[in-house]
């Protein structure tokens, strides 16, 4: 069974996931500093979960508000071994749930070139692919998608 919690971005299990996705993309990337725009923080991170399996943090994400009606995905992440288990589909949903309670009308996200194991997994979920947005109109790295509520 899959538990998605609210969680402080601080909270350690939290940190620990981040850590590993931002590794994770130094890897893909070739590029400890890949990602375009500034990344999330505490100040500006609205609510962030983390995915639980049998007691253990196994991925997280949360949305940054960008507007009344609209919020971003950010820090997105399953670990590699809970890849495929249903996690990721868990931590989508309640961040999905998240934004409609919020009163947001659509949410978006930007993955990169080198992440078609993303890509797959937001066109399957129904979001459609965007024209860049915000930070991410000059980055030749990203792929953005929206999806209404």
């Amino acid at each position: 069974m899959i538990e998605v919690a609210a969680a402080d971005w601080a909270d350690t299990d939290g940190v620990a996931l981040r850590t590993e996705q931002r590794d994770e993309l130094t890897i893909r990337y070739e590029d400890p500093d890949s990602e375009p725009g500034p990344a999330p923080s505490a100040a500006d991170i609205t609510v962030f979960f983390i995915a639980y399996r049998d007691g253990q943090a196994v991925g997280c994400g949360g949305l940054r508000e960008l507007d009344a009606t609209h919020a971003e995905i950010k820090r997105m992440f399953v670990r590699p071994g809970h890849r495929g288990t249903g996690v990721s589909t868990a931590i989508l949903a309640r961040l999905e749930q998240e934004g409609r309670h919020r009163g947001y009308d659509r949410l978006v996200l930007e993955t990169g070139v080198k992440q078609p194991d993303a890509m797959r997994f937001y066109e399957r979920e129904g979001y459609v692919r965007i024209p860049p947005f915000g930070y991410y109109v000059d980055s030749p790295i990203s792929v953005c998608y929206a999806k209404s509520l």
